[in-house]
């Protein structure tokens, strides 16, 4: 399953009506049956075996007709959204190539960027030092997740987004490889509650599924019924599918629009630009039924 904003389909400047619809093959299935009459304003004609054959605008008539064929579609239900914080709740402000700098040092992070292409797991690679290191890269780490702290800012559309799913007794979660300060310094900061809200001093952290089950298992859900929202292919989306919830990137910029990201392991199922893209999204796609 691809994911884009927009769907392509066969035709001349055809186009769905939805921005997050995914799509399997490009194409639009049509199936003639008996009861189906030649229509002279269309100006087509019948195949033997009632294939249409249409010529360009005729087309887009029948095609436009098929997309709003079943005004009911069975749409999935979800019952809880988990956020990442930063760069997702919040305006992303941490430098984190330069961070990574920092701790790995220059030529170590270009030597492993070049051979991940989805982003780099610094926690990871710390957790493999001896502790006099792990404990000088904490440090480094703390004083630019504090510096994002002193420049913290909500994100666009976050509060309306968290009224809606309250308006419908959606559950919020909340899962960030930041400090649990971080955390609490976000929730008294912009009166918002997320809950569980884990940090990363819940092990194991994401991309593993963990916490997103524990989340899960504490509403009393399936994974496929919570949406897991991110703006981090390696860290969010990976998560998501690992756990067996519905993904959705948070691309702002477009960057993982590149080639170099064509062929990660884990792809989301949806991508928007803003959070009102994720909250349209919802209305759209999604059975809301709490």
């Amino acid at each position: 399953m691809s994911f884009i904003k927009k769907n392509h389909c066969v035709g001349d400047d055809l186009h769905t009506s939805s921005m997050f619809h995914p799509i399997h093959n490009g194409t639009i299935p049509f199936v003639p049956t008996q009861t189906q009459t030649p229509n002279p304003n269309l100006n087509l004609t019948l195949h033997p075996y009632l294939t249409p054959l249409v010529t360009r605008a005729s087309f887009r008539s029948l095609t436009m007709s098929l997309l709003h064929s079943n005004p009911n579609p069975i749409k999935t239900r979800i019952r809880g959204v988990v956020f990442d914080m930063d760069g997702t709740l919040t305006v992303p402000v941490i430098d984190f190539p330069a961070m990574y700098k920092a701790v790995l040092g220059k030529d170590q992070y270009f030597k492993i960027i070049a051979s991940s292409p989805s982003g780099i797991d610094i926690l990871h690679h710390i957790e493999q030092w001896s502790p006099d290191k792990q404990q000088k890269a904490y440090e480094i780490i703390a004083d630019f997740e504090q510096q994002g702290l002193d420049r913290l800012q909500i994100m666009p559309g976050a509060a309306d987004l968290c009224g809606f799913l309250n308006s419908r007794n959606i559950r919020r979660g909340l899962i960030t490889r930041n400090v649990k300060s971080a955390v609490d310094l976000f929730h008294e900061k912009f009166g918002m509650s997320f809950s569980p809200a884990l940090s990363r001093e819940f092990r194991p952290y994401k991309p593993d599924p963990a916490p997103l089950l524990h989340i899960c298992s504490t509403w009393g859900v399936e994974p496929n019924e919570v949406v897991m929202i991110g703006d981090s292919l390696k860290d969010d989306v990976a998560c998501g599918k690992r756990a067996g919830a519905v993904t959705c990137l948070l691309d702002e910029t477009g960057r993982y629009d590149s080639p170099k990201y064509a062929n990660v392991e884990h792809k989301p199922d949806y991508k928007v630009s803003s959070l009102a893209q994720f909250h349209s999204l919802l209305e759209s796609n999604f059975d809301l039924t709490p």
